[in-house]
């Protein structure tokens, strides 16, 4: 059995944000990061629009809204000093009907009460910044950016590495069991005894919690990203992230155009029912993972009050012509031939016994373990103040 400091389960943005934050908080601390997976930020971290939010969506006294305009601010700050490619092309938010104009109207008040400067125009200027996008106007904001996420969590594993810590992948942990002194960490072929766990498994964060002995009343409901992209030859197709305006009814942001940092524009993602907690491929189906959400009475809970936009998902994702009425609201200039297959994400959506969706960051504990159960977008934004959070909250030796 070997002996540490500390453990960190999960080898995404925000486990290795944890673990940079505790070994800058101690520097002679002794540290191992366990990832299953054979490659770093393989999950949620790899496969999401790569984007720096401004956190104009959420509402002003949640976790999402501190850490977010936190974590736009330190990220960028972070790829500066250390050579990491980002851009600022800013986002539009594009209202398409009267109903989505008035709620601009209370984005923008929003984006007043959290300080972020953004922009009201009109669908001329639109039309002018913008030749190949419609609406009726469109809220801008210029601080959103875009960056390689796997490029930052690579990054920081390597100053983890370089202050002493251990970064493990294909170390999938199959025992937690919590004693008086110590948690005792079991993977395939490895045991730790460290003092603090701290548990970011994002797609496996309940079973992890389950494995430790904890009683938690959420469980993780994966939902499919479907992503498209266009091809090279409109790589200039938009300048900026354009963005439909959010249904506040609707937990998910809609399909939007993001430019990318390696010179691309995605289309997407949709939000459809998983099949699979880590199948990336389109029709994969873990059987395991569907048995264990269709006995959760949170699921059928949320079926019955998302009926119609399920339906609408499932059609999208089955149909590309469906998918592309999504996006001809506004790019109506686009084709069937335009939407280029690109790879899914899927994003770990916490829902309660009673269907409740959870929008905000979870977290419990014990005395000597710390798990994160949901840790919804912006998590790849705000991973450094999490990470520095789950840091002060896990550390030995705390701060006076």
């Amino acid at each position: 059995m070997e002996r540490t400091d500390y453990c960190i389960i999960g080898g995404g943005i925000v486990g290795l944000a944890t673990a940079y934050h505790l070994l800058r908080k101690e520097p002679d601390a002794s540290l191992v990061l366990l990832e299953a997976a054979p490659v770093l930020a393989s999950h949620q971290t790899g496969h999401n629009s790569g984007v720096i939010h401004s956190g104009i969506y959420y509402a002003p006294d949640s976790l999402k809204a501190q850490f977010c305009k936190a974590g736009a601010r330190q990220t960028k700050d972070f790829c500066r000093d250390h050579g990491i490619r980002y851009a600022e092309p800013g986002k539009l938010l594009v209202a398409t009907s009267a109903v989505e104009r008035e709620r601009l109207d209370r984005l923008e008040e929003r984006a007043a009460i959290h300080g972020l400067d953004c922009e009201r125009i009109d669908g001329a200027e639109l039309n002018r910044r913008e030749p190949n996008v419609a609406g009726l106007g469109a809220l801008f904001i210029p601080s959103t950016g875009i960056v390689d996420y796997p490029e930052v969590a690579r990054k920081l594993a390597e100053l983890i590495t370089a202050a002493g810590g251990r970064v493990y992948t294909g170390a999938r942990v199959t025992s937690i069991v919590e004693h008086a002194g110590h948690v005792e960490v079991g993977t395939d072929g490895d045991v730790y005894a460290c003092r603090r766990l701290v548990a970011c498994a994002g797609l496996q964060s309940d079973r992890l919690a389950e494995l430790a002995g904890m009683k938690i009343d959420v469980q993780i409901v994966p939902f499919r990203g479907e992503y498209f992209e266009l091809p090279a030859a409109k790589s200039d197709y938009v300048k900026h992230l354009i963005y439909p305006v959010p249904d506040p009814d609707l937990p998910f942001l809609g399909v939007h155009l993001t430019p990318t940092i390696d010179g691309g524009i995605t289309v997407g993602p949709n939000a459809v029912l998983g099949l699979s907690r880590e199948g990336y491929a389109k029709f994969s189906v873990h059987p395991k993972d569907v048995a264990r959400y269709l006995r959760f009475p949170g699921l059928w809970h949320v079926a019955r009050s998302n009926a119609a936009t399920a339906v609408r998902e499932v059609r999208n994702s089955l149909f590309k012509g469906s998918y592309l009425q999504e996006c001809r609201k506004y790019a109506p200039g686009l084709a069937k031939g335009d939407l280029l297959p690109r790879e899914a994400g899927i994003r770990a959506q916490a829902v309660r016994r009673d269907g409740t969706l959870l929008h905000d960051f979870l977290l419990s504990g014990t005395d000597r373990m710390l798990h994160v159960l949901n840790a919804p977008s912006p998590a790849a934004t705000a991973a450094l103040p999490i990470g520095e959070h789950l840091a002060g909250k896990a550390a030995l030796r705390r701060a006076p």
